[in-house]
C-alpha cells in the first residue's frame, strides 16, 4: 500500500445574481478564489484532478487544473453535492433541526449511499499498481467538491461520531489535506486553509466570523 495525500477544495463563489438557479456557475469572485487556488497548487505531482458534475465545482475544476500541466480532469459524481449523513435531530440545537427537514426522503437514502462510495474511492491508501502509484513518493489526488463531502471526510478521518459532519463549514476554495499512509490512522495535514486567497475573497458565503 502506498500513501495517498488527498487534496480538498471547496468550489469558489456561487453566481447567486440569478435566484434560483440551482446550477449557477462562478461569480467572478468564485473565478478569482478559484485561479489563486491553481497557482497554489502549482508544482505539486497530482495523478487527477476529480471534481463534482455542478457546474461550480467544473469550472473552479477547470480553473485550478490551468495551473497543473499535464494532470488528468474527471467528472465523478462521488464528488457531488449530497447529503452525507442521515442525521437524527433529536438532541440537536433547533437550527439544526430545520436545516435536516429540508431533505426529502430519497436525499436521505442517496446521498449516504455516494458518500460511503466516495469514502471507499477517496479515503484511505492507495494500492501498489494503481494509476498514480509508481512508487517514486505518494499518491496525490485533488477533488473539486462541495462543504457536505469534504466536512464528512474530516469527521471520518477523526473517527469521530456521525452527527460531527454538522458545523464544519468551509471557506470558498478553501484547503483541506489528509494524508491516509499504509499504517496508523488518517493524518489531518491542513484543514480549511485559505493561505492563498487575500482576505476580501476569504469567508464568502459564511457568517461574519469566518473572516479571519
Amino acid at each position: 500500500m502506498i500513501t495517498r495525500l488527498l487534496y480538498l477544495a471547496r468550489h469558489g463563489e456561487q453566481d447567486l445574481t440569478e435566484p434560483g438557479e440551482p446550477n449557477a456557475g462562478l461569480s467572478e469572485r468564485g473565478r478569482r478564489q478559484a485561479r489563486l487556488l491553481g497557482e497554489r497548487l502549482r508544482g505539486r505531482r497530482f495523478a487527477a484532478v476529480h471534481h463534482g458534475p455542478l457546474r461550480r465545482a467544473a469550472e473552479t475544476a477547470e480553473l485550478v487544473a490551468a495551473s497543473l500541466s499535464g494532470v488528468p480532469v474527471y467528472a465523478t459524481e462521488l464528488a457531488g453535492d449530497h447529503l452525507p449523513h442521515d442525521t437524527e435531530p433529536a438532541g440537536l440545537p433547533p437550527a439544526y433541526a430545520e436545516f435536516l427537514a429540508q431533505f426529502p426522503a430519497a436525499e436521505r437514502v442517496d446521498g449516504p449511499q455516494v458518500t460511503a462510495a466516495a469514502v471507499l474511492r477517496f479515503a484511505g491508501p492507495v494500492a501498489d499498481g494503481t494509476d498514480g502509484a509508481d512508487g517514486a513518493g505518494p499518491v496525490c489526488e485533488l477533488v473539486v467538491t462541495h462543504n457536505f463531502l469534504i466536512a464528512w471526510l474530516v469527521r471520518h478521518a477523526l473517527d469521530a461520531p456521525e452527527r460531527r459532519w454538522l458545523g464544519l463549514n468551509l471557506h470558498n476554495a478553501g484547503l483541506t489535506v489528509i494524508r491516509y499512509g499504509p499504517a496508523g490512522p488518517p493524518n489531518l495535514v491542513a484543514v480549511n486553509d485559505v493561505a492563498h486567497l487575500p482576505p476580501e475573497l476569504r469567508g464568502t458565503g459564511l457568517p461574519p466570523d469566518y473572516l479571519i
